[in-house]
C-alpha cells in the first residue's frame, strides 16, 4: 500500500512531473486527492455547488415568470391609457373605411352563388344534385377559412393575414369568372370562399386594437354596417347586370363569357379597393406588443398619435410614451423561434417557424376550452349557433318560399290542350305553359320561336319543320315523330322520353345547355334581396347608438328575442308580398344582435386566449349552423311552413335567454 493510500500506486514507479496527468496538473504536492476521482463519484463540493445552482435558476426563473404575469397584467391597462392619449380621429376613419370595405368584400361574396346560380345552371348543365353541391362547399370553404385564418391571425398579425385573404378571394374568383366547366368553377369558389371566410374574424380583431374602450361598441357596429352595404351592392348589380343576356362576348365557340361571369367580375371590386387600401395601413400595435415588438409597436402608435392631432389642428402636441416603457411579455415560445430560426439552412429555419407557428396556433385553440373560460365560451357557442342556425334558415327559406309561391301561381294559369289536330299551320309566335295531351300535328312549322314550359304528351308529329327553336322546361313524353326536322334548335336527345323517332333528322343541333332569355322569377329574387339588405339599415342604427349605452347583453338578448316575435308573423304570409314584408322585419330586428355578437366576441377572450382565434372558432360554427340551417329549412318548402317558422322561433328563443346569462364587457379594457 502506498503512501497516498492507493494500493495500485506500489506496483508503478513513481511518475515524472511532466508525465503528470491532466487531472493533477498544478496541484500542490501537499493537497490530498479524492478517493471517489477516478471511480466516477461527484466531490461533496460539486454535489452542494450543483443544488446551490439548480436553487438560483429556480429562483431566477420564478423572478421571470412573475415578472411576465405582472407585464400581461399592466399591458391592457398601459395600452388603453396609450390609446386614449392618441385619440380617436382621423387615423381610425381611414381604417374604418378600408376595413369596411373588407367586410363588404364578404357581405357581396354570401350572395354571388345565390344570385349566379339560376344562369350557371343553364350555362354550364349543371344537375340539382351539382347545384347543391357548390351552395354547400362555398359555406364549408367559408366554414374552413374562418377556422384557419382566425388561429393564423394570432401569430402572423392582423394586417399580413388579411392581405393574404383578400388576395386570395381576388386570384381565385377572378379566375371564376372565366372558368367554362363547372369543376374548375367549383374549385375556384371553394378556393375564394376560403380566403374570404378568414376576413371577419381578422377585420373585427384589427379594428378593435385600434380603438380605446369608450369607442369600441359603437364603432365595431357603425363597422357591420358594410357588410350590409355588400349585400346593397350585390343585389343592385346583379338586377342590373345579370338579365342583359347580351353583355358579354365571346372567343371561339368554346370560350364564353355571359353576363353572369360579368357579375362576378364587378363583384371583385370591394375585395380589390380594400387590398389597395390595407396595404397602406400599419400592423396593429397591441399584437405587435404581444409579439415583444415594442420598436414597432411604438412607432405605429406614434403615427396614429401624430395623425389624429394633426387632423384636429394641434400638431405641437407631443407623443409622450416612451418605447423603453412599454412593457412586453417575452413567451418561451418567442425565444424558441428566435434561436431556432436563426440556425440551420433556409428550409430547415422556415420549418422550424412554420411547425411552430402551427403547434401554437393549435395550442391557442385548445387553450379556449380552459376551465375559467368553458362556460362563457358555451353560452357564446350556443348563442352564435342559435342566432346564425335561425337567420341563416330563413334567409334561406324567404326567397325559395317566393319562388314557390310563384311557381304554384304559374301552374294555375297552364294551359291544356287536349286531342287538338293542327295541319299546315306555321307557328310563329312563343308556347308559353302549355301542356298539349294526344295531338296531332301534320305538315307543321314551327320556326324562330321560344317554348317555355310546354309538354307535349302522346302526341304525333308528322312531316313538321322545326326551325330557330328555343326552348326552357319543354319535353314530349311517348310522342311519335315522324318524317320531321330539327334544323338549328336545342330540342335535343334528353328533351324527348320515351318517344318513338322514325326518318327523323337532327341538323346543327345546339347541344347542351343554353341561355335563352329572361327569367322573370330572377329579377324578383334580386328585389327581394336588395329589400332584405336595406331592412337592416334602422337595426343597424339604433344598435351603434345604443351599444355603449344599454350594454351588448341587452342589445343580444332584447334583438333575439323580438326576432322570435316576428317569426310568428310568417304564419300569416299566404302571399309574396306578405313574405318579403315579414322578411324586412325580421332582418330589420335580428342585425341588433349579430352587432352586440360580433363585438362582444372580441372583448370577452383575453388576449392570452387569443380572442381572433376564438372569433375564428365562433364565426366557423356559424357556418356550420348556416349549412345545416339551409339543408333543413329547404327541405320543408312546398310541404309545410310550420316546421320551419317553429325551428327559428325555439333557436331564437334558446339563443336570446342564454345571452342574457353572458357577462358583460361594455367597460372591460381588452386583458
Amino acid at each position: 500500500i502506498g503512501q497516498d493510500g492507493y494500493p495500485y500506486q506500489a506496483d508503478y514507479p513513481p511518475q515524472d512531473e511532466d508525465a503528470r496527468s491532466d487531472a493533477t496538473e498544478g496541484a500542490d504536492d501537499d493537497e490530498q486527492m479524492y478517493e471517489g476521482e477516478y471511480q466516477g463519484v461527484p466531490h461533496p463540493d460539486e454535489i452542494k455547488e450543483a443544488r446551490r445552482a439548480a436553487r438560483t435558476e429556480a429562483r431566477r426563473k420564478a423572478r421571470q415568470a412573475a415578472q411576465q404575469e405582472e407585464e400581461e397584467d399592466n399591458l391592457p391597462e398601459q395600452y388603453e391609457t396609450i390609446m386614449e392619449d392618441c385619440g380617436h380621429g382621423r387615423f381610425q376613419w381611414m381604417l374604418f373605411f378600408v376595413l369596411g370595405l373588407a367586410l363588404m368584400a364578404d357581405g357581396v361574396d354570401g350572395f354571388v352563388v345565390g344570385f349566379v346560380l339560376p344562369s350557371a345552371e343553364k350555362d354550364m348543365c349543371i344537375s340539382n344534385s351539382d347545384k347543391g353541391l357548390l351552395g354547400l362547399l362555398v359555406y364549408v370553404a367559408m366554414m374552413v377559412g374562418a377556422l384557419v385564418w382566425g388561429g393564423l391571425c394570432d401569430k402572423m398579425g392582423r394586417r399580413k393575414c388579411l392581405i393574404y385573404v383578400l388576395t386570395i378571394d381576388l386570384v381565385f374568383s377572378f379566375l371564376s369568372c372565366f372558368a367554362q366547366s363547372y369543376g374548375f368553377f367549383l374549385f375556384f369558389r371553394f378556393c375564394s370562399g376560403f380566403g374570404i371566410g378568414g376576413s371577419i374574424p381578422i377585420v373585427y380583431t384589427y379594428y378593435t386594437e385600434f380603438l380605446q374602450m369608450d369607442k369600441r361598441g359603437e364603432h365595431l357596429s357603425w363597422l357591420c354596417m358594410f357588410w350590409m352595404l355588400g349585400g346593397l351592392y350585390a343585389s343592385f348589380t346583379a338586377w342590373g347586370i345579370i338579365p342583359h343576356y347580351g353583355w358579354g362576348f365571346a372567343i371561339g365557340s368554346e370560350f364564353q363569357i355571359h353576363s353572369w361571369r360579368l357579375f362576378i367580375l364587378v363583384c371583385l371590386f370591394p375585395a380589390l379597393a380594400a387590398l389597395v387600401g390595407v396595404v397602406f395601413m400599419p400592423e396593429s400595435p397591441r399584437f405587435l406588443l404581444e409579439s415583444a415588438r415594442h420598436d414597432e409597436a411604438w412607432m405605429i402608435l406614434r403615427r396614429v398619435h401624430d395623425t389624429n392631432w394633426k387632423a384636429k389642428g394641434e400638431p405641437e402636441r407631443v407623443f409622450t410614451v416612451s418605447a423603453t416603457n412599454i412593457k412586453t411579455p417575452q413567451t418561451q415560445e418567442d425565444d424558441f423561434i428566435e434561436i431556432q430560426s436563426d440556425t440551420g439552412t433556409a428550409f430547415q429555419r422556415w420549418t422550424v417557424r412554420h411547425t411552430t407557428m402551427l403547434q401554437q396556433v393549435m395550442s391557442n385553440i385548445m387553450s379556449l376550452s380552459a376551465p375559467e373560460l368553458r362556460l362563457q365560451g358555451l353560452f357564446l357557442v350556443i348563442v352564435w349557433f342559435c342566432l346564425a342556425f335561425s337567420y341563416h334558415g330563413l334567409g334561406v327559406w324567404f326567397p325559395d318560399m317566393i319562388k314557390y309561391m310563384q311557381y304554384e301561381e304559374y301552374e294555375s294559369k297552364v294551359k291544356v290542350f287536349h286531342r287538338e289536330r293542327v295541319e299546315h299551320f306555321h307557328f310563329n309566335f312563343s308556347l308559353v305553359n302549355q301542356i298539349h295531351r294526344e295531338g296531332e300535328y301534320i305538315h307543321d312549322k314551327f320556326e324562330n320561336i321560344e317554348i317555355k314550359s310546354v309538354k307535349f304528351e302522346d302526341s304525333l308529329f308528322e312531316n313538321c319543320y322545326f326551325e330557330d327553336v328555343r326552348s326552357t322546361n319543354t319535353f314530349f313524353e311517348n310522342c311519335t315523330i315522324k318524317n320531321t326536322v330539327f334544323y338549328n334548335t336545342d330540342l335535343w336527345h334528353e328533351k324527348f322520353k320515351d318517344c318513338r323517332m322514325e326518318n327523323t333528322t337532327f341538323l346543327h343541333p345546339k347541344k347542351g345547355c343554353h341561355l335563352n332569355f329572361l327569367e322573370e322569377n330572377d329579377i324578383v329574387i334580386y328585389m327581394v334581396s336588395f329589400l332584405g339588405s336595406l331592412a337592416v339599415l334602422p337595426g343597424n342604427i339604433i344598435s351603434a347608438l345604443f351599444m355603449d349605452k344599454i350594454g351588448r347583453i341587452k342589445i343580444i338578448g332584447g334583438s333575439m328575442l323580438a326576432s322570435s316575435a316576428c317569426t310568428f308573423l310568417l304564419l300569416l304570409s299566404f302571399s309574396q308580398g306578405a313574405v318579403i314584408c315579414w322578411q324586412c322585419l325580421f332582418y330589420a330586428t335580428s342585425v341588433a344582435a349579430w352587432n352586440g355578437l360580433e363585438v362582444i366576441s372580441v372583448e370577452l377572450y383575453p388576449s392570452s386566449k387569443r380572442y381572433s382565434t376564438a372569433f375564428g372558432v365562433l364565426n366557423g360554427i356559424c357556418k356550420f349552423a348556416a349549412i345545416l340551417a339551409s339543408s333543413i329549412f329547404a327541405a320543408f318548402i312546398g310541404i309545410t311552413k310550420i316546421v320551419p317558422i317553429f325551428l327559428a322561433f325555439i333557436a331564437l328563443v334558446c339563443g336570446g335567454l342564454v345571452a342574457l346569462k353572458l357577462p358583460e364587457t361594455r367597460e372591460k379594457v381588452l386583458s
